[in-house]
């Protein structure tokens, strides 16, 4: 029954997989066009299972983004190394709700060990509690649900039991340029998007620490390492201790950025990440492992336990049970993935996974200020903010790419520019990559320029 069915979709899962490297990156039109084939009234009968994969695979494998493509550069989204595909479709046939350590022992175990080496690679404190969840955004909502109960329970105040009626009030800081994944986490936590204290940022995005509040009563201070258009980092080294000293809460918003502390040459940019409270990360950018696997770590284990752990008579209790540390009860083997690409790549690689993006994001930046355009922002890690111009320009010159298939980038206005974004974060990616996206990025642009004469 199964081998049939799986050797069919292995084979066209590979076909897709083997085509990422010369297909174009951007998805065909007319297979977008084709996907209302899928859109018919619900059979009343059964279709045999190898022509829903057919369909799966000849409507839908056009239309995709060639997201694990060495060049695509639209978000910080990282490529799924091969051994971590692989060990996700073990995951998958074990099915393992890994919830409750007693009827999951070997993914609940595998997701231990992998925390306990993130830890040590990310040079974070080793007790510290951690979540394996869907992405940054509900990292972010982790991480803040348990300095919520922090806070609260400092000023005796059970939010858990009590709700937020009548509680005492928080500050919450974060920047000006705070990823808005960390406001909607603090509105689902009933703490408010605007009910915050902003502190305005610098030319490159980074918090200003000269212009950081005085803090009084309990306090969360969001910090970001890693901004999501130029890849900038606040300064850590200075906020963390001003925020510690008046008790509060300190909350890293690392998406991406946290990765630098993986790499002995990248780690003095995030000096002092270890000294805040809690973090929150993922897994599928610069660790490469398939979607979705976001990281949410506290300094206090017990802390995050007393925020998210679940109580019902008929749940037995055996080990360390992931429920406790997250949202859900019911749950993929996130784990089994990170701890695949760990034991694979090793201290080692993954450092040099990280540099070498670095490295070529550089590379583009220089590429691109040779060719007469503006680049944006501090080349700090893997992202490249660049003008081609006007609004128009640049917007003319980034449908053009799209459209080119060569690479995929996307558009963002960063501080009332219009520019490109190029996120450089696949494992596969080469300097042949490189070269070949910034022939084809110049020569968009250009063409671009030369139609508005």
């Amino acid at each position: 029954m199964y081998r049939p069915l799986l050797n069919d979709a292995a084979a066209r899962a590979l076909k897709y997989l083997e085509s990422l490297r010369e297909r174009p990156v951007a998805p065909d039109p007319a297979g977008i066009r084709n996907l209302s084939t899928w859109d018919i009234p619900l059979p009343d009968g059964p279709t045999d299972p190898h022509e829903v994969l057919r369909l799966l695979d000849e409507v839908g494998t056009p239309a995709t983004t060639a997201m694990g493509s060495p060049r695509f550069f639209g978000f910080v989204i990282g490529g799924a190394l091969p051994v971590t595909v692989a060990a996700n479709w073990i995951a998958t046939a074990w099915d393992q709700n890994t919830g409750l350590y007693v009827s999951t022992p070997a993914t609940s175990e595998l997701e231990r060990i992998a925390l306990g080496w993130l830890l040590d690679l990310l040079r974070l404190p080793k007790d510290c509690g951690g979540s394996f969840v869907t992405g940054a955004a509900v990292a972010n909502l982790v991480a803040l649900a348990a300095a919520r109960h922090a806070m609260l329970e400092r000023a005796g105040w059970d939010v858990e039991s009590r709700g937020l009626y009548g509680a005492p009030l928080l500050t919450v800081v974060v920047g000006a340029e705070a990823h808005p994944t960390v406001t909607k986490a603090l509105g689902l936590l009933g703490l408010g998007r605007a009910r915050v204290t902003t502190v305005p940022v610098d030319g490159q995005g980074r918090m200003r620490a000269d212009a950081f509040p005085k803090l009084e009563g309990p306090s969360i201070v969001c910090v970001q390492v890693g901004n999501v258009n130029t890849g900038s980092i606040d300064p850590i080294a200075e906020i963390i201790p001003r925020a510690k000293a008046a008790g509060a809460w300190v909350h890293v918003d690392g998406a991406f950025g946290l990765w630098a502390a993986a790499s002995p040459k990248l780690r003095p940019l995030v000096a002092g990440v270890e000294q805040a409270d809690s973090w929150a990360t993922d897994a599928h950018k610069w660790l490469n492992v398939p979607y979705d696997c976001g990281l949410a770590f506290t300094r206090d284990a017990a802390t995050l336990r007393a925020a998210l752990a679940i109580q019902a008579a008929y749940l037995p209790t055996s080990g360390r049970d992931p429920s406790h540390y997250t949202p859900e009860l019911s749950r993929r083997a996130r784990g089994v993935d990170v701890w695949a690409a760990l034991r694979t790549l090793g201290r080692s690689g993954v450092s040099e996974m990280i540099e070498r993006s670095c490295q070529q994001a550089k590379r583009f930046a220089a590429g691109l200020r040779a060719a007469g355009f503006e680049v944006l922002n501090d080349v700090v890690l893997n992202q490249v903010l660049v003008s081609f111009g006007t609004p128009e320009e640049t917007e003319r010159t980034i449908a053009a790419i799209q459209k080119d298939g060569t690479c995929w980038c996307g558009g963002t206005v960063w501080q009332g520019r219009s520019a490109m974004r190029i996120s450089v974060s696949c494992w596969a990616t080469t300097e042949d990559d490189v070269e070949r996206s910034l022939e084809a990025m110049i020569r968009c642009a250009k063409a671009a320029r030369a139609a508005t004469v």
